[in-house]
């Protein structure tokens, strides 16, 4: 059934809020003010670099620089829409004495990085002391140096992070990153339009859905539920003959016309008009728009399995604020400012507690297997394995050409 409103009349402004706000940015074709003007300002143009050309962290100068810059994806913080301010950003200025930019600047990860790759290479400032990024971009920024090692001794509430997400192979011991919040990417589809329901990727390309079937245009996510559904453990040994063979399945289906579109967010927009009918999507979306729209939509991770990703949390090698960064990061694994991110955004919350602390907060979210998931709702989930940087380029520009890119 739609997601019950929080009683507590603040929380019921931001969960409402949220969908609101959310239209304005489909409006607008998911473009906010602050990513118009990403491109137009970033931070100094101090270089810090070793002598071999390895940038080396900034000076830290967060004892007299009382300011943290954090750019994050859209719909990704609790809002409040009518005072136009993020609740729990500004509870932390007012108890640490930090001011926090928030920037909504992240479009993609593949963008974003397109954009700070010349300055994060020369070791300079940005103008973010966080940036939170997917797994997968987030082991190539670290790979490349271009993180600062965090300080775990300034993040006491680090050790609330969830057993699992503690040992990641891109940051072994998570000496560079945090967990902001991970999702699912499984199947939807319009309960009307299709009574039966869906167990399987396969069952996109039922000959009544034609032309009605969206994908993701992740690659990771899209092409790991491909490859699951041929069988393959996308966590383990796979290579080019496993990639190769979920490829064959995308490109027919796209030739065929069983695929009308390959899209990012946007899909969401196409289920609402009833132009996609079952689509490859991810867990938050499909929570969000059974709220706004009503009850129209059902998620469900493939028999076969979904995957499951992150974004994270990391401080660039030019930050000269890594230990604000760090104040902020320890404030949102609080288990109770994390429940209070984790009822706006209804992604998976990374932080041990904030389960129970939810109960406070709106008791139906506790039971959420989306926002909370199971442990027999975590099996049937798996993290497509760290591609080696030659791996990375090729399936990806593979993965382009067979989408029409």
């Amino acid at each position: 059934m739609p997601q019950r409103l929080p009683d507590d009349p603040r929380l019921r402004r931001l969960v409402s809020a949220q969908f609101s706000r959310r239209n304005v940015l489909m409006g607008a074709g998911g473009l906010t003010l602050a990513g118009l003007l990403a491109a137009c300002g970033t931070g100094g143009s101090t270089t810090n670099s070793a002598a071999g050309g390895t940038p080396t962290p900034a000076a830290d100068l967060s004892g007299s620089e009382k300011v943290v810059n954090w750019a994050n994806w859209t719909l990704y913080l609790d809002y409040d829409d009518k005072a136009q301010t993020y609740p729990s950003l500004d509870a932390f200025s007012q108890a640490s004495g930090i001011q926090a930019n928030y920037s909504e600047d992240i479009d993609g990860n593949d963008t974003y990085f397109g954009k700070v790759q010349g300055q994060l290479a020369a070791g300079q400032d940005i103008g973010q002391d966080i940036i939170t990024l997917t797994d997968w971009m987030a082991a190539r920024l670290i790979r490349l140096g271009y993180t600062q090692e965090l300080d775990l001794a300034n993040i006491p509430n680090s050790a609330n992070l969830l057993e699992n997400l503690k040992n990641v192979d891109f940051d072994p011991g998570r000496k560079n990153s945090l967990t902001w919040q991970s999702g699912f990417a499984g199947i939807a589809w319009n309960k009307e339009a299709v009574p039966g329901g869906l167990r399987t990727v396969a069952d996109l390309w039922q000959p009544e859905l034609k032309g009605r079937v969206e994908v993701l245009d992740e690659m990771r996510d899209t092409m790991g539920l491909l490859m699951l559904d041929n069988g393959v453990d996308i966590s383990g040994e796979w290579g080019s003959a496993e990639y190769d063979a979920a490829l064959e399945v995308l490109s027919k289906q796209i030739a065929d016309g069983q695929i009308r579109q390959v899209k990012g967010n946007s899909y969401k927009e196409d289920l609402i008009s009833g132009d996609a009918l079952a689509v490859i999507a991810w867990s938050g979306d499909i929570t969000q728009l059974n709220f706004e729209e009503g009850d129209k939509w059902e998620f469900a991770l493939p028999d076969a399995g979904g995957t499951l990703w992150s974004d994270n949390l990391m401080v660039p090698i030019g930050s000269p604020h890594k230990a604000n960064a760090e104040a902020l990061m320890d404030y949102y694994y609080d288990p109770k400012n994390a429940a209070t991110v984790a009822a706006y955004v209804n992604y998976i919350c990374p932080v041990e507690g904030a389960r129970e602390a939810m109960e406070a907060i709106d008791p139906e979210l506790v039971e959420n297997p989306l926002i909370f998931p199971t442990e027999d709702f975590l099996a049937n989930a798996h993290v497509l394995r760290t591609l080696s940087a030659e791996e990375e380029t090729d399936f990806s520009d593979r993965f382009q050409k067979a989408i029409g890119n």
